[in-house]
């Protein structure tokens, strides 16, 4: 057992492509609020590049995957 594992909550693209608007703010706490996620882990949130992203969003997160980062720009956000 790793003591020193962390503790990430992992969010897909396409997650959010399903649950937020356009131009939304995308926060760990607004994850929470909308019912994405029931708790976030200790050590934050991780956004994987796993789907599509087709509008732009603003996400704030603790990580981004290099692709994740790459689609959320692409899709102007």
């Amino acid at each position: 057992t790793n003591i020193f594992k962390k503790e990430w909550t992992e969010i897909n693209l396409k997650m959010l492509d399903r649950w937020f608007e356009a131009n939304d703010t995308v926060t760990p706490e607004s994850l929470v609020e909308k019912g994405v996620v029931s708790k976030l882990a200790k050590d934050g949130v991780v956004v994987l590049a796993n789907g599509e992203l087709t509008k732009p969003l603003k996400v704030q997160a603790h990580r981004f995957s290099d692709k994740a980062k790459a689609k959320i720009e692409a899709a102007g956000g």
